[in-house]
């Protein structure tokens, strides 16, 4: 593909002359004003683009001592518009909203009436001081002919891990529909639980584990003061589902692995105010209250399905004793399980992408030496021993996945493809219906999992050098499971998803150290699934 279908020269041209005009809102002091000005000081975002319209977010501090989460702060009235260009000198669209105390100061502005397929800019003012403007896009009209979409794709970032280079690379690119987060957008743990406090690259705040609303919005807060995040959502709508750590590690209906009653108070406590800083803080549109499952749709050539795989799931079963077979338990619960099997048989789309926070994909594990199983044990939710089933997957939920593979299967369904983070790791892998029997038995799906942006992964568990303690592990997996095309156990980045209607690529890129703030990137592989094969195969270098 030599360039992103709607790329023109002239296009091009006008993208960098808006990226320039953005800078002195980006930079300017109604941004970060003088102490005791209402200033924001957390940047703006866009998310869930619709072929009319978009999600606008921000969050303003009406006063110095107006923090997140301090819950101090008098209500200001915020104004918004959208405009054709960086300028705002052809506003198309403008309101107002309310920031109080009791939203933790955030607003949320759902603007219809758009064009589809068009790019926007858009601020926020509130006494006086103009935000940063950021830039977003409409999604393609519902019966577009729509030749192409690139999304961004990413997962995993830990704050004290390293820096955000990945979101800088993703923002610095102008041929992006919209970065897909994938989850653990923000993590839980208290300073130096994960990673080791000698290997804190910076330190976040709350210093303690989050556990009440006013630390999860504390949280919240303090990501989006990173200038590398803050510019990925100035510059793209944002389109996110959570995982675990937006919560609690291994969050299932019930509790958390990360979770103590005794000490960390009740559970429905903790979870319902996790929810509600997320959404206060997130640009995301719920489709069911209190729910991350969505679906989008981008023109005649993609369905896009958000998955919600923490709210409803069953407690994770223990290795070794059969309950992952049990189907009175569930991972998806029945009614989003039904959503998303009626989704993807009705779709009528070329392809039908499922955001999925964790790996369906079966992975059994090989003979591998005791000193590789113990850190791939901590990263793949596994028993110290080795045990070949990682039950917070979708391989501790098999009837929930039997059932949607049949479905599948039996409906016809064809171009599904999992977009998937969680595990620290790279995969690029076919999704068989019995995975015993592969290839013999056919692929019903594919999938690609991105690795994460700063989460520790093989290496670094190990203090190895990247790409050495890997190739041994690498090659018993892929032994064990044929349908597994490749493994990258050792780096940090990104992917981006490249679509038309005769295929869907994903493009690899790695940071150069996750540890550098100035951290370059480069690409790495790429794979793609061909329309009508459910198979994956490599595929060349992109071309930008």
């Amino acid at each position: 593909m030599t360039h992103h279908p709607r790329i023109s020269r002239r296009t091009a041209v006008t993208a960098v002359a808006a990226g320039a005009a953005l800078l002195p809102f980006a930079a300017g002091p109604s941004a970060h004003a003088a102490d005791g000005a209402t200033a924001f000081r957390h940047g703006v975002a866009s998310g869930d683009p619709l072929p009319d319209g978009v999600l606008l977010w921000t969050r303003v501090t009406p006063a110095p001592d107006a923090t997140p989460g301090s819950g101090r702060g008098p209500a200001v009235e915020v104004a918004w518009e959208v405009a054709e260009d960086a300028s705002f000198a052809r506003v198309v669209a403008r309101g107002s909203a309310r920031a109080t105390a009791a939203g933790d100061h955030t607003v949320k502005a759902d603007v219809r009436g758009l064009r589809p397929a068009t790019a926007y800019f858009y601020r926020f003012t509130a006494d006086g001081a103009h935000s940063p403007a950021g830039r977003t896009r409409t999604a393609p009209a519902r019966d577009a002919a729509t030749p192409g979409i690139r999304f961004g794709v990413v997962s995993c970032a830990n704050w004290e891990s390293g820096w955000f280079a990945a979101y800088r690379h993703l923002a610095d690119r102008r041929d992006l529909d919209a970065v897909l987060h994938l989850g653990d957008y923000i993590y839980e743990y208290g300073s130096g639980e994960y990673p080791a406090a000698k290997d804190v690259v910076r330190p976040h705040s709350p210093a303690h584990e989050i556990v009440d609303l006013a630390d999860y919005r504390t949280r919240h807060g303090h990501y989006k003061t990173d200038p590398d995040l803050q510019a990925l959502h100035a510059a793209h709508p944002v389109i996110a589902i959570w995982d675990d750590h937006e919560f609690a590690d291994n969050t299932w209906a019930g509790g958390a692995g990360n979770h103590t009653p005794g000490t960390e108070g009740d559970w429905a406590a903790r979870m319902a105010a996790a929810k509600q800083a997320y959404f206060e803080w997130m640009p995301v549109r719920p489709s069911v209250e209190g729910t991350t499952y969505r679906q989008l749709r981008f023109g005649k050539l993609a369905d896009l399905l958000l998955t919600d795989l923490r709210s409803f799931r069953s407690q994770q079963a223990k290795t070794g004793n059969g309950a992952v077979d049990d189907p009175a338990r569930t991972l998806t619960g029945r009614a989003q399980l039904d959503w998303l099997k009626a989704g993807l048989a009705s779709s009528d789309t070329t392809w039908r992408f499922v955001g999925n926070s964790v790996m369906i994909s079966p992975v059994a594990f090989g003979s591998l030496p005791a000193h590789l199983m113990e850190p791939l044990a901590k990263l793949l939710g596994l028993p110290a021993g080795g045990l070949a089933v990682n039950t917070d997957q979708w391989d501790g939920y098999t009837h929930d996945r039997r059932e949607l593979l049949t479905h599948l299967t039996d409906r016809g369904v064809r171009n599904t493809v999992f977009l998937t983070g969680d595990i620290h790791m790279a995969w690029a892998a076919d999704v068989p219906k019995q995975a015993a029997t592969y290839p013999l038995s056919p692929s019903v799906a594919t999938e690609f999992v991105v690795t994460s942006v700063t989460s520790d992964n093989l290496d670094e568990s190990l203090r190895v050098l990247p790409h050495t303690a890997s190739l041994v592990a690498t090659g018993a997996i892929k032994a064990a499971n044929r349908h597994v095309q490749w493994v990258d156990m050792d780096s940090h980045g990104y992917g981006v998803l490249d679509v038309t209607a005769e295929r869907a690529q994903m493009d690899y890129y790695v940071l150069s150290d996750k540890r550098n703030p100035k951290a370059t990137s480069s690409w790495a592989r790429s794979y793609r699934t061909l329309s009508g094969t459910q198979r994956v195969e490599r595929a060349k270098a992109p071309v930008r």
